[in-house]
């Protein structure tokens, strides 16, 4: 889930994480997509293992984002992920080609009715402070998610297939009944139908592992989390997040000694340039320049699109958004191409739909609702309100502080106002509350984001969108809709769940529950003595095969 949200600061940033991840910080460098490569002459990242050291001295320096909460249980950004899914782990895990692999699970059976799942443990895995890791410990991870009194949002949303998990969360059990501890080291776990994506599902971080004994300390014990991932938290201020090797580490020590973010100290770009950092992502006041073959920086980029969407929500339960001719002139007035060729300098693609190109699921030939001024203004009056003149004030919210416009903003308001006539006020949010108001369903008018957690299209299409979903921010309510996702989920023929989705994409875009604006790509520079980074769509350990040449 991820990924709940942030808004690209085009002058600054273009790169988006995760996601995860279901929501969306930006600036992370975590989750890269590895997909269609655009013509810019910039090779993709490529590992580097073979003659791969198995550790390598020094550390890896990347700028950071003070994260809203290293528990795994509470995580619902990709920048709190960023460092979440190196310190904890769970039963299985995604690999580079986003293929769900074992974890802390060694292997697993599933039951002939695709319900019950069997998960054999892992002998060596241990938590950072060499305490096997055993069945109990998932059994208590997963229902202290689920608990009333933690109150997590995501446990909601990835947690809630579980048989039983649910009325844990309503305070009407006090253990999941679909769990079930058969010895130390086997763990049975039901779920109330066959679901295709379930697996996926208990790859992202409500599902991962935490020390009871660690959690009882209190309200600060992710001050010195007890994790079981590949690196342990050594430092964290002000001014840097200090991550070391995990010497213990089941899967195998991580290669390097440690990674530093720094989170404060100047201009990312140009501490990268300085020799500071050792990996940084690109933004739209530097991105001719490292485009630019003759540039020596132009030998270090790294160009990948990524499995995301950024979009305008509307509350469709708050006027004006109540009407949907006023949602669809909204879609209407905003030119996307534009917004993609001109503001972002071709560097994003221009989203028609939720599903990003190469995602399951994905409709090159869907049919969005277009840019088109007069058939807006049409649409403004079918509406109740005929005139925007007369619509109620209208205050589009984005996270962020310092007062700052983003250009991709600006050109937002721009369009409304020509185009449509609307006047629209912008108010900015720290991301802490930002994401807050938003879980609450408090905005009218947003800019929000979601990137992939696991590549399936009900991360996007029915997390976002059914009526019964925690993250619909948009309040949106179509019976037919909900009955396409609802059969989606438990539909066994892989090509028949395909067109239930794309009935149902085609239908939330067809209503205006959003207004699809682009599809992200991720520019970084990496210097020559990194190896091993390789690019991912989804959420995923990544820096446990990172190292440093010899003569760095």
């Amino acid at each position: 889930m991820l990924l709940v949200v942030g808004i690209v600061l085009a002058a600054c940033v273009l790169s988006l994480a995760c996601a995860a991840c279901g929501l969306l910080a930006w600036r992370t460098l975590g989750n890269r997509a590895r997909l269609a490569w655009p013509d810019l002459g910039v090779p993709p990242p490529q590992p580097e293992v073979q003659g791969a050291p198995s550790q390598s001295s020094g550390a890896l320096r990347l700028y950071g984002e003070e994260p809203v909460t290293l528990d795994p249980a509470l995580v619902s950004d990709s920048t709190s992920s960023t460092y979440v899914i190196e310190i904890f782990s769970g039963l299985v895990t995604l690999d580079k080609d986003l293929q769900v692999v074992p974890d802390l699970a060694e292997r697993w059976q599933v039951s002939p009715d695709g319900r019950t799942y069997t998960f054999y443990l892992r002998h060596d895995a241990k938590f950072q402070d060499g305490r096997p890791i055993t069945a109990a410990d998932i059994k208590y991870s997963l229902e202290r998610a689920c608990s009333p009194e933690l109150a997590s949002q995501p446990a909601m949303v990835y947690l809630n297939d579980i048989e039983g998990a649910v009325a844990v969360m309503k305070g009407q059990a006090k253990e999941i009944s679909g769990l079930r501890v058969v010895d130390d080291y086997t763990l049975s776990l039901t779920i109330d139908a066959p679901k295709a994506y379930f697996l996926a599902k208990l790859t992202y971080p409500t599902a991962f592992v935490v020390d009871r004994a660690n959690v009882s300390q209190g309200a600060g014990w992710t001050a010195h989390p007890n994790g079981s991932g590949p690196f342990r938290l050594a430092q964290r201020d002000s001014q840097r997040i200090v991550l070391e090797r995990n010497s213990d580490y089941y899967r195998g020590a991580p290669k390097l000694d440690r990674v530093t973010f720094v989170l404060s100290g100047g201009e990312p770009m140009t501490m990268y340039e300085n020799n500071q950092l050792d990996m940084v992502d690109v933004g739209l006041n530097d991105i001719e320049r490292v485009l630019d073959p003759s540039n020596p920086l132009h030998t270090e980029l790294t160009v990948a699109d990524s499995f995301d969407v950024q979009y305008l929500g509307m509350n469709t339960q708050v006027p004006p958004f109540d009407d949907p001719a006023v949602r669809r002139a909204f879609a209407q007035a905003i030119d996307r191409q534009r917004l993609a060729d001109v503001v972002l300098m071709k560097t994003v693609t221009p989203a028609v739909g939720i599903l990003p190109p190469g995602f399951p699921g994905y409709q090159a030939g869907l049919q969005g609702l277009e840019f088109d001024p007069d058939a807006a203004l049409a649409s403004l009056r079918q509406s109740k309100y005929k005139d925007a003149a007369d619509l109620p004030e209208v205050v589009l919210y984005i996270s962020g502080e310092g007062g700052t416009m983003p250009p991709t903003v600006e050109a937002i308001v721009d369009m409304l106002s020509t185009n449509l006539g609307v006047q629209v006020q912008v108010q900015q949010t720290p991301w802490n509350n930002f994401l807050r108001d938003l879980d609450q369903h408090r905005y009218g008018f947003y800019l929000t984001g979601w990137i992939a957690d696991y590549p399936d299209p009900q991360n996007f299409v029915d997390i976002l969108f059914h009526s019964d979903s925690v993250n619909n921010y948009a309040n949106y309510h179509n019976p037919q809709v909900d009955q396409w996702l609802a059969e989606a989920r438990v539909e066994q023929d892989g090509e028949r769940r395909m067109q239930l989705y794309a009935q149902a994409e085609a239908t939330i875009v067809g209503d205006a529950a959003c207004i699809p604006l682009w599809h992200s790509r991720n520019y970084t520079l990496i210097k020559p003595y990194v190896k091993g980074v390789v690019s991912s769509a989804a959420l995923r350990p990544w820096l446990k095969d990172v190292y440093l040449a010899q003569g760095k």
